[in-house]
């Protein structure tokens, strides 16, 4: 009986191993076209800005379209500007990143190294639920309360002004910021801040000259992850910023490039709905543009 069972078991171990081996292969390949699916993704979106986006450019003229500080769409001699959406954009994002970074960095450092395990749990509760408010609930609440309190601190007519827009976004791209930065210092080896302490370093210098230096290609693509939710917003800063093509400043009403795609799409035609998905690459070449100089920086870093 011995002998009968060890030849049956030597007959099914191939058979065994071939299943395995074919199961492996089929993970493989699936892994494989998900890889393909998602960059498929970003080269058809890249195609159809630039197939839809180029025509216009050419008609008004990039140097028109990019530096003009006039837009004027459905006038009768119409005029495509699109510098003041550039620059309010520019500027909103930059404001929301220097407020929201050192915030989030903060929180997550304490978060992380810092905070008993109880007062840990419910601030990154709160940060899950700040993470899943809709937009427009942010831009309602900045609406009913930041805005007429901007109104009467600078006693203004209208407080839909740039500020506004910054303290929302700044507010909006926390979540990314504490929870992927949070993620990438609990990820550091714990032998690294051990080995600091050993060598005399207090748990401060410890957590910012060894974990933080450990953990700055994820830090940094939390910073990534913000600044491409703060300069892709559209609805919460369509309700707060006052939605008027003006030049940017810090107080006065303000038109992203966000938002000029999503309050004229619905009723564009001919060269203005063209122009808009000008726009919309010009928007998206800002996001590559940001990646790419934040990955070359990375690598600068590192061989440094």
């Amino acid at each position: 009986m011995d002998g009968v069972s060890k030849a049956a078991g030597q007959e099914a171990a191939p058979k065994r191993k071939g299943v395995r081996s074919a199961f492996e292969n089929f993970m493989n390949v699936l892994f494989f076209l998900c890889g393909a699916v998602a960059v498929a993704f970003v080269l058809f979106i890249t195609v159809y800005l630039v197939a839809s986006g180029l025509p216009a450019i050419r008609e008004i003229g990039i140097v028109e379209f990019l530096f003009g500080q006039e837009w004027a769409s459905t006038a009768a001699e119409p005029k495509f500007g699109i510098l003041p959406f550039i620059l309010s954009s520019v500027y909103g994002t930059a404001g929301a990143i220097i407020i929201g970074v050192p915030v989030g960095f903060m929180t997550a450092v304490f978060l992380s190294k810092v905070a008993p395990p109880k007062l840990a749990g419910a601030i990154r509760t709160a940060v899950e639920l700040l993470s899943g408010i809709p937009s427009v609930v942010y831009g309602l609440v900045g609406m009913t309360v930041l805005v007429p309190a901007i109104r009467v601190a600078f006693n203004l007519a209208s407080g839909a002004s740039l500020l506004a827009a910054i303290v929302v976004l700044a507010v909006m791209v926390l979540p990314y910021i504490i929870s992927v930065s949070e993620t990438a210092l609990n990820a550091v080896p714990k032998e690294y801040e051990e080995a600091s302490l050993a060598l005399g370093a207090t748990e401060i210098e410890t957590y910012f000259r060894v974990s933080v230096p450990a953990a700055s290609s994820g830090i940094a693509a939390s910073v990534v992850l913000g600044i491409g939710r703060a300069i892709g917003e559209a609805m919460a800063v369509m309700m707060v910023a006052g939605n008027v093509a003006n030049m940017p400043s810090l107080l006065e009403s303000v038109r992203f490039l966000t938002t000029a795609v999503a309050s004229e799409m619905s009723y564009s035609s001919g060269l203005q709905r063209q122009a808009l998905f000008s726009i919309a690459l010009v928007l998206f070449l800002f996001i590559m543009i940001i990646n790419a100089a934040l990955a070359f920086l990375l690598k600068r870093g590192k061989k440094d």
